[in-house]
């Protein structure tokens, strides 16, 4: 009977009471969650497992999910030092992230981002997808090996909404003297769907510029891959190539009628870009001074499909334009991402179809220097609990090399420097906690002094209690300098630079405090030798033994 008891008490505490709701109220309240706490819900007991890893869950969870901005620096030699690949997030609140996203490597460059998952292109021989949120990888084996030439803007990862599938493209260049050479023109695109044996070859209509694909970037949209190739005869000797994931077929979209360029800039430049999931074409004229810089107005066209035709329509007409279109997306929540001469990117509000940059309010996003600029990639991106683990049986899948990313010899001098900050920025917080320790004590004993009415300086007492007020809350909590992302770790160098500042300035109060501490102790020492000295004047001169004593007193006093 006691152990039926037992049996029934336990069945009862192992039940949770959140599984008595609906079964649709369950799924409002989960689907709220953030992917850092479903990962740890899913332990807690069988039915929670079942329910957010279902495929239908998964979905759903990262089409509410909040879109992120992901910024993406490639890894680049700066005077001479290797600076990793990195990325920084940028969340609703426009507020950039501080801690480096786990699953870039300091190879990797990014060539897609699709549901929550990263396309990562290596100069090894594999590529990498991985789940920005959960950090699972998935180590695949290029499509083509030794190819001159390739670039990870060859690459491009997409999703086809209705068959559900995840593809990987690669434009393979014509071959020169019998080797493939990613360099003028393509007339193969390799396609590799997550969980197949092996990449396939699908022929192009013709040779199409690859050129074209690298200088303007490719954007997937609804199951379709979007590039800009030449076309002679078209407005303006360009036109949209687009290569359906489901069909795996081609089809050509005309852009709109030319305008006139103005002679005094120089030749007009394109990029293909996504704009709340519609396809845009971004044209400006560059100067003639500086064959990066922008000139005159850019234009922003996007593609409005309908049921009787596909119509192009002016969104935006842009005066001043900023420097660099950052790709593929670069706008967000009715902001353009913009850098400018400085070394800093912008959110701008867009007002209107016509507007001028330097009239609009910006956000100060962060500082890439020392970065170069042209070298950022902009992505919109969510944090979903889309899994690997079912495309890992196929037979292309391997194992990561054991000498690759941060274990290569190449990176151990700026492991070092990060070592050597952390370390720097734990015997500073120590050493400013001592210091503010001694800062109050003389505090306490200045005041002490001070009621007994010695004469304090006011500006010490004063000085001291603002050295105090830069007390921390928390003085045992330390951030780790290893987990921050580039931009957080150029700050956190400016920030000690600047506590080294301050903790001096802090030592020169605590050095007055002390200073007139001393002062005030030898004053009542003198105080009262002085009175010693003149109730035994008369015997001080004819008495050695009392002369010897009085100067021991006073070597016993300075000591």
């Amino acid at each position: 009977m006691a152990s039926e008891e037992t049996k029934a008490k336990k069945q009862r505490n192992e039940e949770c009471i959140i599984n008595s709701l609906p079964e649709d109220l369950i799924e409002r309240i989960f689907l709220r969650l953030p992917v850092s706490t479903l990962l740890r819900c899913v332990s807690v007991c069988k039915h929670w497992h079942n329910f957010i890893r279902d495929p239908q869950f998964v979905v759903s969870h990262f089409q509410c999910a909040p879109r992120d901005v992901l910024l993406f620096f490639q890894q680049e030699s700066i005077s001479g030092e290797p600076y990793p690949s990195d990325a920084i997030l940028i969340d609703e609140a426009w507020s950039p992230s501080t801690c480096a996203v786990p699953v870039i490597g300091p190879d990797d460059f990014l060539f897609g981002s699709c549901n929550g998952l990263l396309g990562l292109y290596t100069k090894a021989s594999t590529i990498k997808i991985a789940n920005l949120a959960t950090g699972e990888c998935l180590h695949l084996e290029k499509p083509a090996k030794n190819v001159k030439g390739d670039h990870f803007s060859f690459y491009s990862f997409g999703f086809h909404p209705v068959t559900k599938e995840y593809k990987i493209t690669h434009f393979l260049g014509d071959c020169v003297e019998g080797r493939p050479h990613n360099k003028d023109r393509f007339s193969t695109i390799q396609v590799y769907t997550l969980g197949d044996e092996k990449w396939k070859d699908i022929r192009t209509p013709e040779a199409l510029s690859l050129i074209s694909v690298r200088n303007s970037g490719v954007i997937n949209v609804d199951g379709k891959m979007y590039w800009l190739t030449e076309e002679m005869l078209a407005s303006w000797q360009h036109a949209v190539m687009s290569f359906d994931l489901r069909e795996e077929s081609f089809a050509m979209i005309q852009l709109p009628a030319a305008r006139e360029d103005h002679d005094y800039f120089g030749p007009r430049k394109f990029w293909i870009r996504d704009i709340d999931g519609k396809i845009c074409i971004v044209t400006a004229q560059i100067s003639r001074y500086g064959p990066k810089a922008l000139a005159g107005e850019l234009q922003i066209w996007t593609l409005d499909n309908t049921v009787e035709q596909q119509r192009w329509s002016q969104k935006y007409n842009i005066k001043n334009p900023p420097n660099y279109i950052p790709g593929p997306h670069f706008v967000h929540r009715d902001r353009i991402l913009a850098q400018l001469c400085s070394d800093n990117v912008y959110a701008y509000e867009l007002f209107g179809e016509n507007f001028d940059v330097n009239l609009c309010k910006g956000v100060n996003l962060l500082d890439f220097s020392p970065r170069k600029p042209y070298n950022m990639q902009s992505y919109i991106c969510v944090k979903s609990l889309v899994h690997l683990d079912v495309y890992k049986k196929a037979g292309i899948v391997h194992r990561p090399k054991q000498w690759e990313g941060w274990q290569l010899k190449k990176w151990e001098t700026w492991k070092r420097r990060l070592s050597k900050l952390a370390d720097l920025q734990c015997r500073m917080h120590k050493f400013e906690h001592h210091l503010l320790e001694v800062a109050e004590t003389m505090g306490k004993r200045c005041q002490f002094l001070k009621d007994k009415q010695h004469n304090i300086a006011e500006h010490v007492l004063t000085e001291l209690k603002q050295v105090l007020q830069h007390k921390p809350d928390n003085p045992d909590q330390l951030r780790s300098i290893r987990r921050l992302n580039w931009v957080e770790y150029s700050q956190a160098q400016r920030k000690l630079e600047v506590r080294l500042s301050k903790t001096e300035d802090m030592m020169k109060v605590v050095q007055q405090a002390q200073d007139m501490l001393d002062q005030i102790k030898l004053q009542e020492w003198r105080s009262e030798t002085k009175n010693f000295v003149s109730s035994s004047q008369e015997d001080y001169f004819y008495h050695p033994l009392q002369n010897f004593v009085l100067i021991c007193i006073v070597l016993v006093l300075i000591s």
